[in-house]
């Protein structure tokens, strides 16, 4: 049985994470707009080391999902800059989970379930008493998840123009 493991992100983990968010984020791209997206896993590897041997303060945190030594998931998590206020006016969580992926190879293993309980761990141990994390419009799968874990959505959305299509994420938050 392979050894199952969350730690902090290491320098040497910047690579195999940007090839994790390149992959994962064609895939989203290809879901906004239909086109199929190929990612350049360098352009990302840079500001990820950059995070983990930097972060802006101590609540900025990387995490990576391990399957014995191999890095299979990573996520990230800080304090929320500018509250995006909902519907009713409220500003939301004080912490946002900015990444969550999996490796679209080693997906439904747990490792995004150990991930999002050492966030928020983290994140209690940080006086955060709720998180949001944004997902991308028709992503089923990670919508899914979310609600299962216990996010609803805030019904707070943002777009972004990508390739030729738009990318619309929605907010979600779940109390710590």
């Amino acid at each position: 049985m392979a050894d199952l493991s969350v730690r902090p992100a290491l320098p040497e983990d910047a690579h195999a994470i940007a090839v994790i968010h390149a992959a994962n984020f064609a895939a989203l791209l290809k879901l906004g707009s239909g086109e199929e997206v190929i990612m350049d896993p360098e352009s990302f590897e840079t500001q990820w080391l950059d995070a983990i041997e930097d972060p802006p303060s101590a609540k900025h945190r990387i995490l990576v999902a391990l399957e014995d030594t191999r890095v299979v998931g990573f996520a990230a998590i800080a304090p929320v800059e500018e509250p995006i206020p909902d519907a009713d006016g409220d500003e939301g969580p004080p912490a946002e989970i900015l990444a969550l992926e999996v490796a679209r190879e080693d997906r439904r293993k747990g490792h995004a379930s150990r991930l999002l309980a050492a966030c928020a761990d983290i994140l209690r141990q940080t006086g955060a008493d709720s998180v949001q994390i944004w997902c991308v419009s028709g992503d089923k799968p990670r919508e899914g998840f979310l609600e299962s874990a216990g996010f609803g959505q805030r019904g707070v959305r943002r777009g972004y123009e990508i390739g030729t299509g738009t990318i619309t994420e929605n907010a979600w938050y779940a109390g710590l």
